[in-house]
């Protein structure tokens, strides 16, 4: 007859002992496993996210993101029909719960492990696929960053991960999605290392990698292989074209430090007004000017296939340049539910093809058109979200070439210096965190610890006893050289014993904190911090399952040694 206590001994063995595996910063092919899952679940939401702004497009437009096919009433109606629809979402999940997009997924990492609320994520797909649709100037990789990060940070937290193993599940759902969104893994990768985790280690690398390699497949299988901007012409710089590269590049950093500065300026400025004005205020904005200019409208491809398709005059292109940056950043500052580096590529492409009109470069023909157009995309994401690496490999998949990595990373240097150094700029992530107030950093001393579950350093060799048991039984205890944990009057107390073999034995008492068996050093520091000394107690569950303890000198030991004792 099968014993099924056993069993059930053995599966909960098993399972802490994964999990004790995950609870150390190391490379395991546990960890790499639940990334392709998380990555999997991440990529089928991110294309049915894609599907469902596609057919809506398809119902409304002759061509995706082409709003030319509409007339101009259409156009001016459709943002204000979207801002309703958006406001009536918003309401369905509670307005508090609007937040969404990257600027929020690096927030809820730093104080959340990456697990993100469930109402938000909800906002944030129907509300992503509406704006997307409706013609705001809002890109697609914002709600692919919030729900891969969603999906899997919460199957972290279901499965009872450690808090810095969902941590790296929630990065991995991020790589996965926008791995899904552009078809660029590579970029991806990148993009999470030098963007959302702002580190670069062995053990998140691998995971995030898989997961960033399971979402393109997912997209390439659904949408077919190719790239957003295959398009392109193949690229004709020559050396002689470098030093307009070079001043591309320091146009296009200027250029970013101002987008940026409007843009959180326009924050800050709006939000003390009610969410209902806004989203309001950004429809009928986004209506006047696509009343106008309908190439200004949607995400990138617009004011991209329309650069590259029509011998266009400066002023007009001058025109549509001004149109998109006041486009993106009305629909961003006023909160519509949408990313902001589709926009900025669109930018920055059209910012390139007047660069290349101003200075004459052998005229405005198609091929200097074209090769300023993806410098132009370059130099401004890099600058826009100081990430000039991410900005780099992301125009190099996305155009599918490889011979524009010399003048691309030219561009992007001379970019990132004149933006950084001469103007001051910062990451526009990072200035929306810091004016909304969001936590997006700790001291370095809390992000060490962070990177360590308590289950991988806890001491498991532990005595539970009651107040009364006899001293001879404790001193059996003792012989063990076991931790003692006393329970008296519901609480927890450590005896820890001082003296050594040559002297008498003596016990000084700690009252012991409980800490959650997904928690990390950090929460355990804290909790022994202010004494500077005794433990905490590891439960697993419930309060009263202890596995293990944690004493501070075993954290001291990590921060002054970098190991466990």
């Amino acid at each position: 007859m099968i014993n099924k206590t056993f069993i059930k001994d053995t599966i909960a063995n098993i399972d802490i002992a994964i999990r004790i595996r995950l609870a150390m910063p190391r490379t395991s092919w546990q960890l790499c496993l639940l990334a392709i899952i998380g990555g999997l679940i991440s990529a089928f939401l991110i294309v049915l996210f894609i599907g469902a702004i596609n057919t809506i497009q398809r119902l409304l437009l002759v061509d995706l993101d082409h709003y030319t096919s509409l007339s101009e009433l259409s156009r001016f109606l459709l943002p204000i029909f979207g801002a309703m629809m958006l406001l009536v979402i918003a309401w369905i999940t509670g307005y508090k719960y609007v937040r969404t997009g990257i600027p929020f997924v690096l927030h809820r990492l730093k104080v959340a492990y990456g697990v993100i609320p469930l109402r938000n994520t909800i906002n944030q797909f129907f509300g992503g696929i509406v704006a997307l649709a409706s013609g705001f100037s809002v890109g697609k990789e914002g709600p692919a960053v919030h729900l891969g990060a969603a999906c899997s940070g919460y199957l972290g937290s279901k499965l009872n991960l450690p808090s810095n193993a969902t941590r790296t599940l929630s990065a991995c759902g991020v790589a996965a999605g926008i791995a899904a969104c552009f078809n660029t893994p590579i970029a991806a990768v990148i993009f999470v290392m030098e963007v959302i985790l702002r580190e670069y280690k062995v053990h998140m690398f691998i995971p995030i990698m898989l997961a960033a390699i399971v979402g393109s497949m997912v997209t390439s299988t659904v949408f077919g292989p190719a790239h957003e901007f295959e398009f392109f012409s193949n690229i004709a710089l020559d050396y002689e074209h470098y030093p307009w590269v070079v001043v591309l590049g320091a146009t296009l950093g200027a250029l970013a430090s101002i987008f940026n500065r409007y843009l959180v300026e326009l924050l800050r400025k709006v939000q003390h007004i009610h969410i209902v004005k806004r989203f309001l205020i950004a429809g009928l904005i986004t209506g006047i000017i696509g009343f106008a200019i309908p190439h200004a409208m949607g995400t990138d491809l617009s004011a991209i296939n329309y650069i590259m398709g029509n011998d266009s005059h400066v002023l007009m292109l001058v025109a549509l340049l001004i149109a998109k940056c006041a486009l993106t950043i009305t629909a961003i500052g006023l909160g519509i539910p949408g990313g902001i580096i589709g926009p900025i590529l669109g930018i920055g492409a059209v910012a390139g093809a007047v660069t290349a009109g101003v200075m004459g470069v052998d005229g405005l023909n198609n091929q200097m058109t074209s090769d300023f157009a993806l410098m132009g995309m370059a130099g401004f994401m890099a600058a826009t979200l100081n990430a000039p690496l991410a900005a780099l490999l992301a125009v190099v998949e996305l155009s599918n070439q490889l011979d524009i990595i010399v003048p691309a990373m030219l561009v992007i240097s001379a970019s990132c210096l004149c933006s950084g150094q001469f103007f001051r700029n910062r990451s526009i992530f990072i200035m929306q965190l810091n004016m909304q107030k969001l936590a997006y950093r700790k001291p370095p001393l809390e992000d060490s610890l962070h990177r360590i579950g308590v289950l991988g350093a806890m001491k498991t060799n532990i005595s539970v006893f009651d107040a009364q048991l006899a001293d001879k039984a404790i001193e059996t205890m003792i012989e063990q050289d076991d931790f003692l944990i006393m329970y008296k009057d519901g609480e927890y107390y450590w005896n820890e014993i001082t003296g050594n073999q040559h002297q008498t034995k003596r016990f000084r008492q700690h009252k012991l904190t409980a800490i959650s068996s997904k928690d990390t050093l950090a929460e355990a520091y804290w909790a022994v911090n202010e004494q500077r000394c005794g433990a905490v107690y590891i439960y697993d569950k419930l309060p009263d399952n202890i596995v293990g303890i944690i004493t501070f000198e075993q954290i001291r030991s990590y921060l002054l040694e970098g190991k466990i004792s």
